[in-house]
């Protein structure tokens, strides 16, 4: 999401959601802070689910991604924290295809 506005996403990511059965917008390492959740699904035309820390921790946003296209939508680059890297090592671990959409983060914004 870039730096936390729906019209942040990359033309590329808008592409991929298109595809996805599932949306979550990881609400854990941070948050939208120009927008809200009912504003990135309006963009979007999806439901989005919000996911907390324990979803992500716990790794339950990875839930049916063998059998359907899952994404999870974060503020800032994406492998910032360790907690998506995981995320990342568990896809590879169980088989599932993982697809990392770079983006704007802060650390670029500010340079």
């Amino acid at each position: 999401l870039g730096l936390g506005h729906p019209k942040d996403l990359t033309c590329r990511a808008l592409e991929t959601l298109k595809k996805c059965d599932k949306v979550y917008l990881e609400a854990y390492t941070s948050i939208m802070i120009e927008a809200s959740t009912e504003d990135l699904e309006a963009f979007i035309g999806m439901s989005v689910e919000v996911a907390d820390r324990e979803a992500v921790e716990s790794g339950s946003v990875l839930e049916g991604c063998k059998d359907s296209n899952v994404a999870l939508l974060v503020v800032g680059d994406p492998l910032s924290a360790t907690t998506h890297s995981d995320l990342v090592v568990r896809c590879h671990e169980i088989g599932v295809q993982c697809k990392v959409i770079h983006n704007t983060s802060i650390m670029t914004a500010v340079a």
